[in-house]
This record gives structure tokens, C-alpha cells and sequence, in this order.
């Protein structure tokens, strides 16, 4: 009796495991964004210790990607506290080569160091910054993640600003795309057009760039449409 009695027991706690897990596995997709966005991208992103607001999926992609490219730049425009310019930083220090230059208005919160980190503090619209990058980038290998403010203005401006430094082969990364793909006042929507407009506005008069959207295999990612490989 004892041996039925542990045998049935197990086997009442297998089937409350399955219906926890089950339920999580019942998200859709636009379910499974939400509840990241509510409970775990501001609060549990981090990488080393330091807040990270990406999507896990997307950051696997960008290893890839500077796998590929091994570029001698990686330009980060919006760094926030700067968990994700420390993770391209060492996976820089993996590839052996390469700099980080962070972009960023605001440097309250932004407490990384790093030996491949250069910090550039200012408005990435104005002339002096955009001056002072290119000749940073300058004859380089050069990638372009744009964090930034994600109204399709600025959007738009951070494209065509910064857009010709991205190496043939290379990428610029628009991330947060996302947000022009939900309602207005929800989790995501905004209420004006946001990185993807812009995208789409960009890609019209640039024919340089192509979305290359095998990059969004894992379906899960916050930049649709916007992991923008240069051709030419």
C-alpha cells in the first residue's frame, strides 16, 4: 500500500506540473510580448548585473550578426543604464577586435566601464555629435543599433544621420518596431508612428538597405522589419 500510495502521488504532482506548465504554453504570441513587456523587460533584463531592456531573442540574433561582421564599430545609439553596450563589448572581447561607441542624452544611470566602451554624451541629431562619430567611425567596420527615441521622426533622422556609416554587408538595427504593431495606449502602442514607419519611409528612398527579416526566425522579436542589412 505504501508503494501505490508514493506511486499515485507522484503522479498527482506530475499532472499539477504539467498543468502549470501547459497554461504558460497556452500564450500567443501577442500574449507571450505582453506579459515580457509588463514583468520581466524592466525589471529582470539584465546582463552581468546591469538592466538590459531587450528582447532575449533579439540579442541572440546580434551575436550572430557580429559574429558575421565582426565589425571594428559598434555604434549604440540609446544606451539607457547600459547593460546591452556591455554586452557587445564582450562579445567584442571574445572576437578579439573592436569598440562600443554609446550614444546617449541623458548619462544619469549609465554606470558601465569598459576598456572597448566609448562614451559619446549629446543629442545624436546634432551636428557636433554626428561630426564627431563619423570620425570615429572613419575607414572602420561599422554596425549601427539605434535604441533611441523611437518617434518616427527622430527615427528617420538617426537613419539618414547615421545610415552611411554602416560598412557594406553590415547592418543598422532598428529596434522597437514593435510598438506600431499594437493599439495606442496599450503595453506597446504609441500614439503617434514609431521605428517601423520610419523603416518603412526609409527603405522607399534608400534602396542601399534591405530588411533582412530572416533575421525574425524566432518570430519573437521587437525590431519586425527592422534588421536593415546595407547592399550597396
Amino acid at each position: 500500500m505504501a508503494v501505490l500510495h508514493k506511486f499515485i502521488t507522484k503522479k498527482r504532482k506530475l499532472r499539477l506540473t504539467k498543468r502549470k506548465y501547459n497554461k504558460r504554453l497556452k500564450m500567443n504570441l501577442r500574449q507571450w510580448l505582453i506579459y515580457h513587456q509588463k514583468n520581466i523587460h524592466y525589471t529582470k533584463c539584465k546582463w552581468m548585473g546591469v538592466p538590459a531592456l531587450k528582447n532575449p531573442f533579439d540579442t541572440w540574433i546580434y551575436q550572430e550578426i557580429i559574429h558575421e561582421v565582426k565589425p571594428d564599430v559598434i555604434l549604440e545609439i540609446g544606451s539607457a543604464e547600459g547593460g546591452s553596450t556591455l554586452y557587445f563589448a564582450n562579445l567584442l572581447d571574445i572576437l578579439g577586435k573592436g569598440k562600443v561607441i554609446s550614444i546617449d542624452i541623458d548619462r544619469k544611470k549609465f554606470k558601465v566601464k569598459h576598456k572597448r566602451i566609448t562614451i559619446v554624451t549629446g543629442n545624436s541629431s546634432s551636428p557636433g555629435i554626428i561630426k564627431k562619430v563619423s570620425k570615429l567611425c572613419e575607414g572602420k567596420a561599422v554596425l549601427v543599433i539605434h535604441d533611441s527615441n523611437h518617434s518616427k521622426t527622430q527615427v528617420l533622422k538617426d537613419l539618414k544621420n547615421y545610415s552611411p556609416l554602416v560598412s557594406i554587408s553590415s547592418y543598422f538595427i532598428v529596434e522597437d518596431g514593435i510598438v506600431d504593431l499594437f493599439k495606442p495606449g496599450g503595453d506597446f502602442g504609441n500614439y503617434q508612428e514609431g521605428p517601423l514607419a520610419a523603416v518603412e519611409e526609409f527603405l522607399d528612398k534608400n534602396n542601399n538597405f534591405v530588411a533582412d527579416t530572416k533575421r525574425e526566425r524566432y518570430i519573437l522579436t521587437y525590431n519586425p522589419m527592422g534588421f536593415l542589412k546595407r547592399i550597396r
